[in-house]
Formats: C-alpha cells, structure tokens, sequence
C-alpha cells in the first residue's frame, strides 16, 4: 500500500504528497517547457519546472482557503494533500449550519479569484518583453480556470459543496442536500467522460480527451462516495441498540460454586461465552472469566459465582433506545469489545459487538458482507478497511448535534 510523504505544515495543517503527485508535475512541466520555446530551451525548460510547481502553489493556497475558514469555526483539518487530480483538504467534520458549510466551500474559489487578480495586476506592471510577464499572466489565468472549474455545481467540486449548503438551506435537511448534490456530481461525471470521447474523436487530442474522461470518472466515484455515507448516516441515525444487539450470553446462578460453574460452562465448550450471573430472578451482573484464574483451585468448591461478578453499574451499558451511532461512538472512545443492553426495567436485553453492527448494516442495506468477515470483525475487534464505521459515526454524531 503507497503512502503519502509528508513534506512540511502550513499553520499547523501537515501537507503530503501522494506519489502519483509526481506524474502530474512532469505532465505540467511538459506542458509549460513546450509553451515557452521561443525563449530557448534551457529557460523554456527552467520556467516550466518553475511554473509546475507554482501551479501546485496555488493549488495548496486554495486548499488552505477552505482549511482555513473550518479551523475559524473550530473543525480540525487534519491533512492537505496534492495528488494526481490536484489537491484535497482532509477535514474532519462538516459545519454546523448550511450558512458555515458555505462560507468553507466558496473559500477555496475565492482564493484562486484573489490570487487571479493579483496576479494580473503585478503583470500588467512588468514590461511585456520579460519572461515573468508571460509567467504571472500565465499564473493568473490558471487561477481564474481553476476557481471556475472548482464552481462548477456537483460533488466533489466545490461548486458541488456550495449547492449543497444551499439545498441544505432551503430543505432543512442536509442527507436530502447531499443526495441531490451527488446526483448532479454524478451526471457531470459522466458527461465529462462523453466529452471527453468527443474531444479524441473531432480533434485528434488523446492526452487531453483522456484526461478530461479521468476527471469525470473521478467526479462520479467520489460522488458516488458522498451518495453512500450520507445514507449510511442517515441509516444510523434511524437504529437503535435493540436493532442490532444479540442475545449471545448465558445466564448462570450467582450461588452456583466456581468448581460447579467451571464443569458445567467453561470445560463443556470450547467456545468464548459472555455470562451474567442471577438470583432470584434479578442479575447481578457480570461475570468475570479472567477473575477465576486468579482465585486458588482448593477455594473453587466454596467460593461462588457471586465473587466474580462486576455489577452492572460498573460495566459499560447502554440502553435499548440509545441510538446505533452513540452505541458505535462508545465502543471507538472506550476502546470496548461489547457494550451490554439494557431493557427498561433495568435487566439484560443483550449485547452489541462491532461484528453485531456490521451484521445488522448489512441487513438493513442489503450489503453483501460474508458470515466469514463478519466473524472475523467480532474476533479482531475492528471494522474492514473500507467501512469504518467508528469515524463515520463521529461526523454523524456531530451532525446531529
């Protein structure tokens, strides 16, 4: 698995560079190198390294813009990283209101628009026969491209995030804004891949019909991302605890001695088990398996039950109405390997694992995940690379607020 090389921090933002970032910054320095010809070939050659990483330059300052204006609201923005489409701003969670969502969005553009305009003006300033005339004119239509391309209205782009807050103000209801965001981020994509057939097939251009139908094949993935996390969301924010909890425990008498329990439970299967030790028709809560083989074999046979049980008080207990996504949120902060349910009345209604949650996702999404990866959740205690539910329940938990 590639990993991204970190190359510095801008007001405490880590910047990183995927390796493929490389593969774009020969494409441009061609592209630019060739441009300038005319001025020879080794400054041609020297001002197209030079203008490849300045490009990237204003591609960081964009990002930073919406890095920016989400730290100012509080929200952490843990990475930038320029790649193969450009650049990315990982921030961990989304605004609070649809007015803040737009202020993040409509922040990279602005900067590209500022930068434009500056640009343009220190230009206008220079003697048209220097070389850096031609570069920051050059600079400055670049930014004025990519704040336009950025605006146009579908997820990813940022154009698609500004649509976004705005559906948000005027539905009420963020899943809903993002559904139709995405859509518009998706048809865009596809459109983008028959332009981009069109421009290879009328012009001859393969580079540039090519990348043209990349960027719209990486407009409908992430689009389709968007699509799936806002309803997975929106699932868990409609699931309880009773949803999803089992009933995979033995009950056992809190008055049975350690030697009966031993013979009877732990030596008969081969299996972990999960038991809660009762009396009199109340529990009395859980019982510690570790705990027994600390106690000498010779106390086994008058020793009961009842001195390994913790009670319920102190183990971690949700209720059966606490919603899937705090049940989820309680496992990740916790470092839990289960959590106990609670029913109304105060007794055992189950047990929720990460491999019970996965299970009931499925279920409830028609997710085909085999019996053999969910088993393998609940033994290693972690979700599947591509579903992490412990940090999409956390940016769902802040949006419910």
């Amino acid at each position: 698995m590639q990993k991204n090389w970190r190359i510095g921090s801008l007001f405490g933002i880590p910047l990183f560079l995927d390796p493929l970032w490389f593969l774009i910054l020969g494409l441009a320095t061609l592209n630019f190198g060739v441009s300038y010809q005319e001025l020879g070939s080794i400054q041609a050659w020297s001002i197209g390294i030079i203008m490849a990483l300045l490009l990237f330059g204003s591609v960081i300052l964009h990002e930073l813009g919406h890095s920016l204006v989400a730290q100012k609201q509080g929200i952490k923005v843990n990475s930038i990283t320029l790649f193969l489409f450009g650049g990315i701003a990982a921030i961990e969670e989304e605004s609070k209101t649809p007015g803040q969502a737009f202020q993040v969005a409509i922040a990279g553009p602005l900067v590209s628009i500022g930068l434009f305009i500056l640009l343009r003006l220190i230009s206008a300033a220079i003697p048209d026969t220097i070389a850096l005339h031609m570069m920051l004119g050059d600079l400055a239509r670049i930014n004025l491209v990519l704040a336009l391309f950025n605006l146009i209205p579908g997820l990813p782009l940022d154009g698609g995030q500004v649509l976004k807050s705005a559906l948000w103000k005027v539905t009420g209801n963020r899943f809903q804004a993002v559904r139709m965001a995405a859509r518009a981020g998706q048809i865009l994509g596809y459109a983008a891949i028959a332009l981009g057939f069109v421009v290879d097939y009328i012009t001859g251009e393969l580079i540039t019909g090519l990348w043209i139908a990349l960027l719209g094949w990486f407009a409908i993935r992430n689009a389709t991302t968007y699509l799936r996390v806002s309803q997975l969301q929106e699932t868990l924010l409609k699931m309880f605890a009773s949803d999803a909890m089992t009933r995979e425990f033995r009950v056992v008498d809190a008055d049975k001695t350690l030697r009966c329990f031993a013979d009877e439970y732990l030596l008969a299967s081969n299996q972990s088990q999960v038991y809660f030790a009762d009396r009199d028709g109340r529990y009395q809560g859980m019982v510690c398996v570790d705990d027994l083989r600390v106690i000498e074999r010779s106390l086994w046979e008058t020793q009961t039950v009842q001195s390994i049980v913790r009670p319920l008080d102190e183990i971690p207990t949700v209720e059966e109405s606490t919603n899937l996504v705090e049940v989820i949120t309680k496992l990740e902060t916790e470092n839990l390997q289960r959590v106990t349910v609670l029913s109304p009345a105060g007794a055992i209604a189950g047990l929720i694992d990460r491999g019970d949650i996965l299970h009931s996702l499925a279920q409830k999404l028609n997710l085909r995940i085999a019996d053999a990866d969910i088993k393998r959740v609940k033994e290693e205690g972690s979700y599947p690379p591509g579903l992490q539910l412990g940090t999409i329940a956390k940016s769902t938990l802040d949006i419910k607020g």
